[in-house]
């Protein structure tokens, strides 16, 4: 049974830290001359914030206009045309009148902003931060601000390490639905037979207040849009276009009173699986009927639906390619269904031949991206974007920035972020994704030969979510800070992890000294820690084939997936140089170009990912390629070890359900990390022939 009044649920959303008494006063009066759903909510948070640092004695008091407020403190919410304002932006400013009142004014053009506002507000209060002369005006960097959800009408969650669904149950074995998250977590996209062995009914989540809870989490950091289901829509999730649209209606009118969107994602072969149509063609003037009446049945159940996603083409998924069409050309159809509705069509770029020949070494799944989509650019429609990858494989814990960035200069793009840790340890390591994420945002494309960073070049950003039914929602305690951090970077990618590192810190734990230093360098180092103890220089992978836990070096190297590290006795990595190998490196631009090409400028943690280098190849940091491969696993162990120490130092000084829950997981993480450092070690040191510099214990 999850308790909903515990500090593990209630993330960085407690308001238990507003202590100072100046500033509670502020909270006891609120002035709103107008009502909606959305203020409501924003209402109902000032009023939770209240609740929590007052007892039940006092009385906030709500008021529509501000003169009927003589003397004292109080919070006004207001609508504003200022100009410096922005769709969902907000403006907080302290003014004092005539030593007799102190109001702090929350302003914006739309509901949004407002609530925006008073969250930014209260975690500011949080933070015990300077409010008197205060004046701040924030806009969201990007309109598109989207979780993805990779969510089953069934209850299970592909790739989904936090338990359950929070958003679909089963009607009949909704218990062992959560028994098979438990147990198998991860659940692959394959996983389709579970439906087929249980033949059950499904619907919306039963805990509709959850949901609730989870919309005001998203709504707390900016998230403006949530895409509800698994972006390889089986069957059963293709009748929430159909007799299951009810599902859909109820979940978006959660949503809705936070400001935030509903998509969903659509199955391409809808028309054929719900028995319509024996094509899905897109120019199949059958097909363009088909999808303009389903698509107006949906917006007469829904009329804020913000669109739908699409992964066509890729790893069985259907597309225009089964009828000699491109993605432009589908997209385009579905874009002008979308049209009178104002919704828009969001496009994965994830479309790759997922059945190479390991034993070709032209065949190159990085390139497949980048060789489908730039031939179509200027082609899609206005309400089209494409959504790519943050590399051109598939969420490393390092990998270069996909090349689509820097190219497709009119079409609308949007960032994909991967917030479940499918391949940084599955929420039972921590792994604090902000700096990497930060890197990649920052990174300059060259596009037109111009400095253009990656930010700069993106309409919106999007990620795959990281809760579940969890009481903590994401399995790990401290992985709640990837979420918060995400939301916050996809609000203004200018803000620094070491800011976002110290909010959350706050929100979640409070002022102690030492949790803060400790919490700080655990989450600060964890990425780096990650990337020590798995896959060395970019090269990726190595881990088990399906559930994608625990290393196993060879066990996707002989498959079709395309995801090869090419290790012999005499080196490793893949040449994708445009001389001797795949040429991939001539999808950038110059000067990433030829510095990638190049096994001399190349930096080293790509070094992998571009050439195939010879152990004894001298890294600029003056290590052999081998002795790197060495030192960074034992390293990353050590630097395990160390969090569990800095963990135990804060016994006693935080909660003790989530002190013992994450000291838990620290544990599981040593032991997984020791098993990468001893496999990986012994490895490359049976197939090297090499010894360890430092003649540490390799098996």
């Amino acid at each position: 049974m999850v308790n909903k009044k515990s500090e593990m649920y209630s993330c960085w959303l407690s308001h238990r830290e507003i202590k100072n008494s100046n500033h509670k006063e502020y909270i006891e009066n609120i002035v709103i001359p107008y009502k909606s759903q959305i203020i409501d909510s924003a209402l109902w948070e000032l009023k939770k914030a209240f609740e929590q640092i007052y007892d039940t004695k006092v009385e906030q008091k709500v008021y529509e206009k501000e003169e009927e407020i003589k003397y004292g403190k109080y919070i006004k919410l207001e609508k504003s045309n200022d100009e410096n304002l922005a769709s969902e932006g907000y403006k907080i400013k302290h003014k004092i009148f005539l030593g007799k009142k102190q109001v702090i004014t929350i302003s914006a053009k739309d509901d949004s902003g407002i609530l925006y506002g008073v969250f930014t507000l209260l975690r500011l209060l949080e933070q015990n931060k300077q409010i008197d002369g205060i004046e701040i005006i924030d806009n969201p960097k990007k309109n598109i601000r989207l979780v993805n959800h990779w969510d089953n009408i069934d209850g299970t969650v592909e790739r989904g390490f936090a338990g359950s669904s929070i958003l679909f149950e089963s009607c009949r074995n909704k218990d062992i639905m959560k028994e098979v998250m438990d147990s198998i977590g991860g659940i692959a996209a394959t996983n389709n037979a579970l439906r087929k062995a249980f033949n059950d009914d499904y619907d919306v989540a039963s805990d509709l207040d959850r949901i609730n809870d989870y919309a005001r989490m998203l709504s707390s950091v900016g998230i403006n849009g949530v895409i509800i289901n698994n972006t390889n829509v089986h069957a059963a999730e293709t009748y929430l276009i159909d007799n299951k649209i009810n599902i859909l209606k109820t979940i978006s009118k959660i949503f809705d009173k936070w400001g935030i969107k509903t998509y969903l994602s659509i199955n391409f072969a809808a028309p054929i699986t719900l028995g319509d149509l024996q094509t899905s063609d897109p120019l199949d003037e059958n097909v363009i009927q088909w999808w303009k009446r389903k698509t107006e049945h949906v917006y007469s159940v829904i009329p804020n639906l913000g669109g739908f996603m699409v992964k066509a083409d890729s790893e069985g998924r259907p597309g225009p390619f089964t009828y000699g069409r491109n993605h432009a050309e589908g997209a385009n159809m579905l874009a002008s269904a979308l049209s009178p509705y104002g919704g828009i069509l969001i496009w994965r770029c994830f479309v790759y031949n997922c059945r190479q020949d390991w034993r070709d070494h032209t065949i190159d799944r990085a390139k497949a991206a980048y060789d489908c989509f730039t031939p179509l650019d200027g082609q899609f429609l206005d309400n089209v974007y494409l959504q790519i990858k943050n590399g051109p494989m598939d969420f490393q814990v390092k990998e270069p920035i996909s090349p689509l960035f820097g190219a497709l200069d009119n079409t609308n793009k949007l960032m994909e972020f991967q917030i479940t840790q499918e391949y940084t340890g599955q929420q039972k390591h921590v792994c604090f994704l902000i700096p990497w994420w930060k890197e990649i945002l920052s990174a300059q494309t060259y596009a037109n030969d111009t400095d253009s960073l990656v930010a700069e070049r993106i309409t919106g950003i999007a990620a795959i979510v990281n809760v579940g039914n969890d009481e903590n929602w994401t399995g790990h305690f401290l992985a709640q800070a990837n979420l918060y951090g995400y939301g916050r970077l996809a609000w203004n990618s200018d803000i620094t992890s070491e800011q976002i590192v110290e909010e959350w810190i706050n929100l979640t734990f409070g002022e102690n000294s030492l949790v803060i230093k400790n919490v700080q360098e655990i989450l600060m180092n964890s990425w780096k820690t990650y990337e020590k103890y798995t896959s060395p220089l970019g090269i990726g992978w190595m881990v088990a084939p399906g559930h994608h836990y625990g290393p196993d070096v060879d066990g996707y190297e002989f498959s079709p997936w395309g995801t090869y590290h090419r290790a012999d006795c005499k080196g490793i990595g893949i040449d994708r140089t445009l001389e001797t190998g795949t040429g991939y490196s001539g999808q950038y631009n110059e000067p990433l170009k030829s510095l990638y090409n190049n096994l001399e400028t190349c930096p080293d943690e790509l070094l992998l990912f571009f050439h195939h280098a010879s152990y004894k190849h001298v890294l600029k940091s003056g290590k052999s390629v081998i002795q790197h491969i060495y030192d960074t696993h034992f390293e990353g162990y050590e630097e395990v070890k160390e969090f569990i120490s800095k963990w135990e130092e804060l016994e006693g000084k935080i909660d003790i359900y989530i002190y013992e829950q994450t000291l838990e997981r620290l544990k599981i993480q040593l032991d997984s990390a020791e098993n990468w450092k001893d496999q990986i070690n012994t490895y490359f040191h049976r197939m090297s022939g090499i010894e360890d510099e430092k003649k540490r214990r390799i098996y």
